[in-house]
C-alpha cells in the first residue's frame, strides 16, 4: 500500500530525512571536535588517578618516617591475657616484668530478696554515700521501677541501680557503685537504711571492728632488758633488731570468715649489726703497794702482780634475717605466725583473711618478735574488721564488695583503687582481670605487626602506581594479564587505558627514577643498607628458582615475609633509618627510600604541580574545543534553518506547479466536453 500524502502534515518528498541525511555530514567536524573533548576529559580522569596513586604512595612514604611513624609505636604483650593487659604509648620503653594479679579491684553490688513485682516503697529522702560522696535524693513513692528509674538519674555516674527477676513473678533490686576501690564503699542512712533492711538487702550486726591502739599501756616488752629496743610514739610501735613487744587488744577477738587483719610496716636496716661485741675485761683493781720513810728516804714497796689468762674474743653472731616478725596468740595458749613482711623504707600496707591465719580460735595478743640483727621494725595502723560491714550495717548477699587492685610487679606488692594503673610504668596503662596464682609476664616490645602492615601498605602502592604507569605507557595486552589480582571489571578498565600516555615521557621519567630509588643502598648509622636485605626486592626467590618470568622485569616489589619477619626482630633500629635517616644531626630526616619516594613524587602532587600543569592544560584545550562546538552548533542550526527553508520553498512551489497543472487539466477537460 502506497505511502497517502496529507497536504501540511507530511512532506511529499520526505524532506525531513533528506534534511537529517544533508546535517549528518554537516556535523562531522562537530562530532570530532565533540570525540577529542571525551578523548581530553579521559586522560584528565586518568593524571587524576595517576595523582591519586602518587599521594597514596607518598602518603603511606611518609607514615614510615614522619614523627608519627610506626617504628615509636609499642605494644605489650601478656602471658595470659584473660588475668591481666595492658597498653602502652609511643613514650614507653621496652621492658619485661613479672606481675601476679592477687586481687582485682571492685564495687559494691548490693541485692535485695525476691520482690512482688507491685511491690511498692514510700516516698522519702534516700541518701547513699561512695566514699567521701554524698548522693540524696527524695522519692515521692512508687514501684521498684520508678524508684529504680529516680535513683539513675541521680546517680551522677557513681551509682545505679536494676530489677533482676531472680525467680519467676518477682523482682530483685540491685544497687551498685560504679566507682572500685576499697574506700568507695556504698553505704546506706536515713530511708535508705531503712529500705535496705525492709527488703533484705542488708541486716542489722553490731560492728567486729578492733584498733589496736599502740600506747605505752597496750605494748609490753617481754623482758625488762628488752624495754630500751622498744619505743611508742604517735600510734607507731618501732622495734629494734632483737628486741619484742607484745601488742594487747582492747578485747579477745574471735576469728570470724568475715574479718580480716590490716596494718603497715616500715623496716630499717643497719649497717653494723644490733650485738656488741665484747672488748677485753680490764682485769681485777691491785691496791697500791704502800712505801716507808726514814731520815729522808723513801722507800716504794714493789707493785703486786697478778697473772691474768689469754684474752680470747666471742665469735660475732651470725646475721639474722627474719621477716615473719608477727605473731598471734590465742586463748589457749597456742600462737600462730603471720605471714612474712616485706622490705620497704615506707610504710606498705599488708591485708590477710583472719580465719586463714587463726583459724576458729579467740586472739588474745599480737606479738612483733624482731629476731634480725641488723633490721629495726616498725608497725602501724593495726585493725581488725569486716569489709561488708558498713557502721553496723551488713549486705545479707552482696553480689561483690569494694575492694582494690593487688598485684605485685617483680615481687613488689601495689595496691591501687582502680583496674586501669597509669602510675606504675612510665607510658604504660596496667588492667589486672582475673587473680593468678602464678606470675605471668608483661612486655612492652615495638610493634612489629604494625611497622610490617606499613611496610607492606608502601610497597602494594608502589606496585600499584606502577602498573598503572606501565598500562598507560605501553600498548601491551601482557601487562594486563601479568597482574593477577586485578578483578574481571578491573582487567576491562585496564584495556581502555593501555597506552593512553604512550607518548608522554613524564610517566616514563618519574617510573625509572622510582625504580633507581627502589634499588639503591641508603645510609643507616651502621653501614648502607638495601631494601632486598629485609627481604623486599624485584625478585625475591629463594636460590635455585630459575625460569623466565616477564613480570620480574617490570620493576614491581615482592615481599619474602620470613625473611622480612627475621629482620623485624632483630634490625629494627636500621630498619627504621632504611626508610628515613638523619645523617647530618639536624634532626630532620634527610635521607632514606620513604624520604625519597616523597621527595620525588611532591613535585608531582603539589598544589600547581605537574599533574595539576597537566590536567590544568586538559582543561585549557577543553574550552577551546566546547567553545568551537559552540560555533560549530550556531552554524549547524544556521545550515539547517536555510535548508528546512529552501526545501519548503521548494515543496510550496512544486505545490503551486501541480495545483496550475490540475487548473489546465481542468480547463481543457471542460472544452473537451463543449466541444462534444
Amino acid at each position: 500500500m502506497s505511502d497517502i500524502y496529507v497536504p501540511g502534515v507530511k512532506s511529499r518528498f520526505n524532506t525531513d530525512k533528506l534534511i537529517e541525511d544533508l546535517m549528518q555530514v554537516e556535523r562531522v567536524p562537530r562530532d570530532r571536535v565533540e570525540k577529542h573533548v571525551d578523548t581530553l576529559q579521559t586522560q584528565k580522569t586518568y593524571w587524576q588517578e595517576m595523582g591519586r596513586r602518587m599521594s597514596s604512595l607518598r602518603e603511606s612514604a611518609r607514615q614510615l618516617f614522619s614523627f608519627q611513624n610506626p617504628f615509636n609505636e609499642r605494644i605489650v604483650v601478656s602471658q595470659d591475657d584473660s588475668v591481666i593487659t595492658a597498653t602502652a604509648t609511643r613514650e614507653a620503653a621496652e621492658q619485661k616484668h613479672n606481675f601476679t594479679v592477687k586481687q582485682v579491684a571492685s564495687a559494691d553490688r548490693f541485692i535485695s530478696a525476691p520482690l512482688p513485682e507491685n511491690y511498692k516503697i514510700n516516698g522519702g529522702t534516700y541518701d547513699f554515700s561512695i566514699g567521701e560522696d554524698r548522693i540524696s535524693f527524695n522519692f515521692r513513692g512508687g514501684t521498684l521501677r520508678e524508684f529504680s528509674e529516680a535513683l539513675n538519674r541521680r546517680g551522677k555516674d557513681k551509682i545505679q541501680s536494676s530489677l533482676i527477676a531472680v525467680e519467676t513473678g518477682t523482682r530483685s533490686l540491685l544497687i551498685e557503685s560504679l566507682v572500685t576501690g576499697e574506700k568507695n564503699r556504698l553505704g546506706f542512712s536515713g530511708d535508705s537504711e531503712a529500705l535496705a533492711l525492709n527488703i533484705g538487702m542488708g541486716e542489722r550486726t553490731n560492728d567486729s571492728t578492733v584498733d589496736f591502739v599502740l600506747r605505752d599501756a597496750t605494748v609490753q616488752s617481754r623482758r625488762a632488758a628488752e624495754a630500751s629496743l622498744i619505743k611508742v610514739a604517735e600510734n607507731t610501735l618501732s622495734v629494734a633488731a632483737g628486741g619484742r613487744a607484745i601488742i594487747t587488744p582492747p578485747t579477745t577477738i574471735p576469728s570470724s570468715p568475715n574479718l580480716i587483719i590490716s596494718f603497715e610496716t616500715l623496716t630499717t636496716l643497719r649497717r653494723e649489726g644490733a650485738v656488741v661485741i665484747p672488748q677485753p675485761p680490764p682485769g681485777p683493781e691491785i691496791p697500791t703497794s704502800g712505801s716507808a720513810s726514814y731520815g729522808g728516804i723513801t722507800v716504794e714497796n714493789d707493785l703486786s702482780e697478778v697473772n691474768m689468762p689469754p684474752w680470747i674474743p666471742p665469735e660475732a653472731p651470725a646475721r639474722m634475717d627474719d621477716l615473719g616478725v608477727l605473731t598471734f596468740t590465742y586463748t589457749d595458749g597456742t600462737s600462730t605466725i603471720l605471714p612474712p613482711i616485706t622490705d620497704s623504707t615506707d610504710f606498705k600496707p599488708y591485708q590477710f583473711q583472719l580465719q586463714d591465719i587463726a583459724g576458729d580460735k579467740t586472739i588474745v595478743s599480737l606479738e612483733l618478735v624482731n629476731n634480725n640483727t641488723h633490721r629495726d621494725v616498725s608497725i602501724k595502723n593495726i585493725r581488725i574488721y569486716d569489709p561488708n560491714a558498713l557502721g553496723g550495717f551488713t549486705p545479707r548477699s552482696p553480689v561483690s564488695a569494694a575492694a582494690d587492685a593487688l598485684i605485685t610487679m617483680d615481687g613488689i606488692e601495689i595496691r591501687r583503687p582502680t583496674n586501669n594503673i597509669d602510675d606504675l610504668i612510665p607510658g604504660v596503662t596496667i588492667t589486672p582481670r582475673a587473680v593468678s596464682d602464678r606470675p605471668l609476664t608483661l612486655g612492652v616490645q615495638p610493634d612489629r605487626e604494625g611497622i610490617k602492615d606499613s611496610i607492606i601498605s608502601m610497597v602494594g602502592n608502589y606496585n600499584r602506581l606502577l602498573a598503572d604507569i606501565n598500562v598507560l605507557t605501553r600498548n601491551d595486552e601482557r601487562i594486563i594479564q601479568e597482574l593477577s589480582y586485578l578483578t574481571p571489571e578491573e582487567q576491562e578498565e585496564y584495556r581502555k587505558k593501555l597506552g593512553v600516555f604512550s607518548g608522554d615521557s613524564t610517566l616514563s621519567q618519574f617510573k625509572n627514577t622510582l625504580q633507581r630509588a627502589a634499588s639503591s643502598p641508603y645510609p643507616t648509622s651502621d653501614s648502607p643498607i638495601l631494601l632486598s636485605q629485609i627481604g623486599i626486592g624485584t625478585d625475591v626467590r629463594r636460590s635455585g628458582a630459575s625460569g623466565y618470568d616477564a613480570s620480574r622485569l617490570r620493576g614491581y616489589l615482592e615481599i619474602d615475609e620470613k625473611a622480612l619477619d627475621a629482620a623485624l626482630e632483630t634490625r629494627i633500629p636500621q630498619i627504621r633509618q632504611l626508610f628515613g635517616f638523619d645523617s647530618d644531626g639536624d634532626l630532620l630526616v634527610d635521607s632514606g627510600l620513604a624520604h625519597t619516594i616523597d621527595t620525588l613524587a611532591r613535585p608531582y602532587v603539589e598544589t600547581g604541580g605537574i599533574i595539576s600543569l597537566k590536567t590544568g592544560t586538559i582543561d585549557s584545550r577543553v574550552d577551546q574545543d566546547q567553545r568551537r562546538m559552540e560555533t560549530l552548533d550556531r552554524q549547524l542550526a544556521s545550515k539547517e534553518s536555510a535548508l528546512k527553508m529552501q526545501y519548503g520553498q521548494m515543496e510550496g512551489a512544486y505545490n503551486r506547479m501541480e495545483r496550475m497543472s490540475t487548473s489546465l487539466d481542468q480547463f481543457s477537460q471542460r472544452a473537451n466536453n463543449n466541444n462534444n
